[in-house]
C-alpha cells in the first residue's frame, strides 16, 4: 500500500519565499492527537483547580463564619450574664421597697399583685436555650421587672411628695441651745417637797433675753399671757402639731402671723410660775403633750 504524504507550503506576504514541508499523514494525526489530548488534559486540570479553589474559598468562609459565631456566642453569653446581674440588682430593689414601705403599713404602699387569677389562655410555645431559657424570655422577664420597679418608684415618689410637706412642718430644730434643767415626764415637784408631778415639756436653761427661733414654719396660734407659763407663745405647724414656749420676756411675733423656720419669735425670761430664767418648750400633737426629744433632730 502506498503511503500518503502531506505537503505544506509556506509563502510570505509578497509571495517570494516558498517553504515546502513534506510530512507523513500519521505524523500530522499524531500531532493533532497530541494537541487535542493536551487541551483535554489542560481543561481537566483547570476544572480540578477551579473545584479545589472553590473548596478552599468555602473552607475560608466557613472558618470566618465559625469565628463570627464564636464571637457572637461570647457576646450573647456576656449579655445573659449582664441580664442576670441586673435582675439580681432589681430583686434587691424589691426588698428595699418593702423595707421602705413597711413603717407606713401595707395600705400606704403600692398595691401588690395577688395570686388569685383565672380564665382560659392559649398555650404559647416557649423557646428554651439551656437551663435559663432564651435571651428573649430573659428580656421579657427583665422588662416586666423594670416596669414593676418603675411603678413602685412612682408610687414612692407620690408618697414622698406628700411626706415631704409633713416633714417640712415638723419642729425638728432646737428652739435654743442650753442645759436641760428638767426633762419631759414624771419629776419631783419644785413647789411641793417629796411629791411628784407630770412635766409636759422640756425646761432649757438660758440667760434672760436669749433669742428663741421657730423650729419649723407655721402660724402663731396664741401670743399673750397665761397664768402657768406667764408670757406664752404657741405656733401651729399644721398636721395637728403645735409648739408652746413659756416664761418668755418678750414676743417678736403676734397672733395669726406667719413664721418661718429659724425666725426669732421671742426672748427667754422668767415670767409665770418659774423658779429662774429658762424656756419651757412643749410639743402638742392633737392637743396632747409629747416628748420633744422624739422630734429634735438638730
Amino acid at each position: 500500500m502506498k503511503r500518503t504524504r502531506l505537503n505544506l507550503l509556506i509563502v510570505d506576504g509578497e509571495g517570494r519565499r516558498v517553504v515546502r514541508l513534506h510530512c507523513p499523514r500519521w505524523a500530522v494525526f499524531a500531532a493533532a492527537g497530541t494537541v487535542g489530548l493536551s487541551l483535554l488534559t489542560l481543561v481537566a486540570i483547570s476544572g480540578d483547580y477551579l473545584f479545589l479553589r472553590s473548596i478552599h474559598v468555602r473552607l475560608e468562609e466557613s472558618a470566618i463564619l465559625q469565628r463570627r459565631l464564636v464571637e457572637q456566642q461570647r457576646v450573647i453569653d456576656g449579655f445573659e450574664a449582664r441580664i442576670r446581674q441586673v435582675r439580681a440588682e432589681m430583686d434587691g430593689w424589691t426588698d428595699l421597697h418593702a423595707r421602705i414601705w413597711q413603717p407606713f403599713g401595707p395600705e400606704m404602699g403600692p398595691a401588690s399583685r395577688g395570686t388569685g387569677v383565672g380564665g382560659g389562655t392559649a398555650l404559647r410555645h416557649i423557646e428554651v436555650s439551656g437551663a435559663g431559657g432564651s435571651v428573649a424570655d430573659e428580656l421579657e422577664r427583665l422588662v416586666g421587672a423594670v416596669t414593676e420597679a418603675g411603678e413602685n418608684l412612682r408610687a414612692l415618689e407620690r408618697f414622698m411628695g406628700k411626706a415631704a410637706r409633713v416633714l417640712a412642718a415638723l419642729p425638728f430644730r432646737w428652739p435654743l441651745r442650753g442645759p436641760i434643767n428638767s426633762e419631759f415626764g414624771r419629776r419631783l415637784s419644785p413647789w411641793s417637797s417629796g411629791t411628784t408631778e407630770f412635766h409636759s415639756g422640756m425646761d432649757i436653761g438660758a440667760r434672760p433675753g436669749t433669742p428663741i427661733i421657730a423650729p419649723a414654719p407655721g402660724t402663731v396660734a396664741f401670743a399673750g399671757r397665761q397664768p402657768e407659763y406667764g408670757l406664752t407663745l404657741i405656733i401651729d405647724h399644721g398636721n395637728d402639731i403645735k409648739t408652746l414656749y413659756g416664761h418668755l420676756a418678750d414676743l417678736h411675733v403676734s397672733a395669726e402671723q406667719r413664721v418661718e423656720r429659724g425666725q426669732v419669735v421671742a426672748l427667754t425670761g422668767n415670767t409665770g410660775r418659774s423658779s429662774g430664767p429658762h424656756l419651757h418648750y412643749e410639743i402638742l400633737v392633737k392637743g396632747q403633750p409629747v416628748n420633744p426629744r422624739g422630734y429634735l433632730w438638730e
